[in-house]
C-alpha cells in the first residue's frame, strides 16, 4: 500500500485539543487521512481548544479565504492576576484584589468593541530581524513593537462571578485575545489574564461541525473520508461561474475570456459544465475573467470537457 493517497484533495474540520500546538494537530491529521499536502486555517495557542479547519492537497490554495476571515471565541479572563505571557501558562507577575461589579465589568467591555489597537504580545510567533518575538521573551527580553489596528464585531459577557468572566468574542483576524484579555484588566484597574480559550467559529465553520482527534483515530478510512467538505466549501460565499468548454479550456491555459453578462465583477468560483470545481477568477469589470487561483489539471486529447481530469498528487 502506498504510503500517501492520490488525487486527495478536502477539508477538515478539527476540535484541536489543549495542550498540542497547531502544527502537532496538522501533522496527526495529515497521518490519519494519508495526506501528501496539508496546511490549516490560522493558528491556535498550545493553550486554546477549538475549531481548527485542516486543508487537503488542492484545497491549500484557498487556505487564506480562512486565515482572513472572522473568528469566534468563548474565553475565560480572570481578572486580579498578572502573568508574563498573558495566559495561564506563564509565571504570575502580580496579584490584586478585584472589586469590579457587573455593571462596570459592562461600561469596560464595550469600550472594546469596534476597531481598536492592539500591541502584539512578546510570546507570539510575530517576527523581528527574522526572529519570533517569543524566542526574545523567554531570554528575558521585551522588543518594541507598534501596535496593530483590529476589530472586535462583537464582545458579550455570557458569565461573571466577580473574579472570572466568561466572554464571547468575535473578531477580526490577527487579534490576540490574550491582549483583549490584558486590556481589559488594565482598564477596570485590576489586571487579567486570558485563562482559557476556545475557537467556536472560522469564517462560515463552526465548531459544532468538528471532530476530535480521538473520534477520527476510531474511524475506519472511509468514514474519516466522509466528514471532508470539499475544496470549494472555504469559497462558498463567493458568486459562481459555471464555463462552457472552449473558456474552461482557456482559462485552464491562463488566458482570459469574455465575461459571460451578468456576471458579477471581483473573484468567482469557477466550475466546469459537469459541476467540477476548477478553482477561482477574476472579474474585473472590464468585461474580461482572468483566472487567479485554479487546480491543478492536465490537458488531454479531447472536447466538450472531457480532456480534463485532476492531476494526481505523486506518490512517496
Amino acid at each position: 500500500m502506498s504510503r500517501h493517497r492520490i488525487s486527495f484533495d478536502g477539508v477538515l474540520l478539527l476540535d484541536k485539543p489543549s495542550g498540542m500546538t497547531s502544527n502537532a494537530a496538522l501533522q496527526q491529521a495529515k497521518r490519519l487521512f494519508r495526506a501528501a499536502k496539508a496546511g490549516h486555517g490560522g493558528t491556535l495557542d498550545p493553550m486554546a481548544t477549538g475549531l481548527l479547519p485542516v486543508c487537503f492537497g488542492e484545497a491549500t490554495k484557498f487556505v487564506s479565504a480562512l486565515i482572513d476571515a472572522r473568528k469566534a471565541y468563548q474565553a475565560v479572563v480572570r481578572f486580579g492576576v498578572r502573568t508574563t505571557t498573558g495566559d495561564g501558562e506563564g509565571a504570575v507577575v502580580e496579584r490584586r484584589q478585584v472589586l469590579v461589579t457587573r455593571p462596570q465589568l459592562e461600561a469596560a467591555v464595550g469600550g472594546f468593541v469596534g476597531k481598536i489597537r492592539q500591541v502584539p504580545p512578546m510570546y507570539s510567533a510575530l517576527k523581528r530581524n527574522g526572529r519570533p518575538l517569543y524566542s526574545y521573551a523567554r531570554q528575558g527580553l521585551e522588543v518594541e513593537r507598534e501596535p496593530r489596528e483590529v476589530e472586535i464585531h462583537r464582545l458579550v459577557i455570557e458569565a461573571f462571578d466577580g473574579e472570572c468572566a466568561t466572554l464571547i468574542v468575535e473578531c477580526s483576524k490577527g487579534t490576540y485575545v490574550r491582549t483583549l484579555a490584558e486590556d481589559l484588566g488594565r482598564a477596570l484597574g485590576c489586571g487579567g489574564h486570558l485563562q482559557a480559550l476556545r475557537r467556536t467559529a472560522v469564517g462560515p465553520f463552526s465548531l459544532d461541525q468538528a471532530v476530535t482527534l480521538a473520534q477520527l483515530e476510531a474511524l475506519s478510512e472511509n468514514q474519516r473520508e466522509a466528514r471532508l467538505l470539499p475544496a470549494d466549501a472555504l469559497v462558498a460565499a463567493l458568486p459562481r461561474l459555471e464555463l462552457a468548454w472552449a473558456d474552461e479550456r482557456a482559462l485552464c491555459l491562463g488566458q482570459a475570456i469574455a465575461a459571460p453578462a451578468g456576471t458579477a465583477s471581483g473573484l468567482l468560483r469557477l466550475y466546469a459544465r459537469n459541476g467540477r470545481f476548477l478553482g477561482l477568477g477574476e472579474h474585473g469589470g472590464d468585461g474580461l475573467v482572468r483566472p487567479r487561483r485554479l487546480l491543478r489539471v492536465d490537458l488531454q486529447a479531447g472536447g466538450g470537457g472531457a480532456g480534463y481530469s485532476p492531476k494526481q498528487q505523486g506518490v512517496t
